[in-house]
């Protein structure tokens, strides 16, 4: 089949919706499928990436809220490749306007609505949750529902990475929800790359002894990830055990991160690491993996460190909820530093070696995306359903 994917947050910059439509232009191909990403660019160009996979750059104004992304401008231009491209399926990696304009489009593709975001975790449950409960919220935000709720008649299938976002969107009126797990890449990350030496080297850094609980916290320093309550969670239980933190990463708020760590000799700041494998033998010397943000719609970082052998200190809300539930970890009450605290506490005073449960990996998750996209089409073959073009 050949698969279209117009991708709103395709940038060089990008973070996490590159790292997936980049595995995807590989995982198409090796199945057999073509497949095209649509992007808005600084020019107009094609960028052969292999055999059966390319990127369409289509010259785009900057989006005015991060500069470093760009936004579909241009509907006449969209739909021009669209025509010409001729696709089986067509996926949007953004509920905003490129969903829309895809929605509007007189084709007869599949159309797939990623999920790869979720705004409402991400900005307002977070702002406004302290004043309000969730439903309280969603009525505030009703605007937003109708507008999933429009996409919904108009798409084939949504897709959701978690149980936890999926069961929102159903309570949200969504029908057409399909929760298909991502995964870690596969031959990477393993309890065997535990290595003691590295462990003890950490924790000389955070100045503990080597009978210390060692943490670890990946991931860019920007609001919703909560480092900053999760270093006064870190601080909070080092007065009763001792506990030490290394954090990888960086971002815009760093400075709010440094404000939360100053005077904390056991959290220990690391730059983000680019190397994988380096990444890999990091995450399974550490003794659990804690997170602070509830707005995950999958949670990579968790699932590597399952993979990894590692106990997950994590909100009891969001992607990374499900694989501490999967995994036997521990949940915290969402935005709590006195919670984390608490399951801090009780994992510093317990064992910490965890059986690791079998890994899904993105193969598996390619493997289920694009079956189900050939089920559906097959089905609709069967039954006469084209939309004519």
């Amino acid at each position: 089949m050949k698969i279209v994917d117009v991708a709103a947050f395709y940038a060089p910059q990008g973070g996490g919706v590159r790292t997936y439509i980049d595995r995807k232009l590989v995982a198409a191909p090796a199945r057999g499928h073509d497949i095209v990403v649509v992007a808005p660019g600084r020019e107009t160009y094609d960028e052969q990436r292999g055999p059966g996979a390319r990127v369409r750059w289509l010259r785009s104004p900057r989006f005015p809220l991060d500069r470093a992304y760009r936004y579909f401008a241009d509907r006449a231009a969209l739909y021009a490749v669209l025509d010409g491209e001729r696709p089986d399926v067509i996926e949007v990696s953004s509920p905003w306007r490129s969903a829309s304009l895809v929605a509007d489009w007189p084709g007869s593709a599949l159309l797939s609505l990623i999920a790869h975001a979720d705004p409402l975790s991400a900005y307002a449950y977070r702002w406004f949750g302290a004043v309000a409960d969730r439903s309280t919220i969603d009525r505030g935000f009703d605007w937003y529902w109708r507008h999933l709720r429009r996409l919904d008649a108009r798409f084939d299938l949504i897709v959701s990475a978690s149980e936890d976002m999926s069961g929102r969107l159903r309570d949200g009126g969504i029908r057409r929800v399909v929760t298909n797990a991502m995964g870690v890449e596969a031959g990477i990350f393993s309890p065997r790359l535990r290595d003691e030496t590295l462990r003890r080297r950490m924790l000389h850094s955070c100045d503990l002894p080597d009978d210390a609980l060692l943490l670890l916290g990946v991931g860019r320093h920007a609001p919703e990830k909560r480092w900053d309550m999760v270093a006064r969670a870190v601080t909070m239980a080092g007065a009763n055990r001792p506990v030490g933190l290394v954090l990888v990463g960086d971002g815009y708020r760093r400075a709010k991160v440094l404000r939360a760590v100053e005077g904390n000799p056991h959290i220990h700041l690391l730059a983000p690491i680019g190397d994988r494998v380096a990444l890999a033998r990091l995450m399974a010397s550490a003794d659990a993996l804690i997170h602070g943000c509830e707005a995950e719609t999958f949670c990579f970082v968790a699932a590597e460190a399952v993979a990894s052998g590692l106990h997950l200190i994590v909100p009891d809300r969001g992607g990374a909820a499900d694989h501490a539930r999967a995994a036997g970890g521990s949940l915290y009450r969402s935005a709590s530093a006195e919670s984390a605290a608490d399951a801090i506490l009780a994992l510093a005073g317990a064992a910490t070696a965890y059986a690791t449960p079998p890994t899904r990996t993105m193969d598996d998750h390619f493997d289920a995306l694009f079956a189900g996209y050939g089920r559906m089409l097959a089905g609709r073959r069967s039954q006469g359903l084209e939309r004519a073009a």
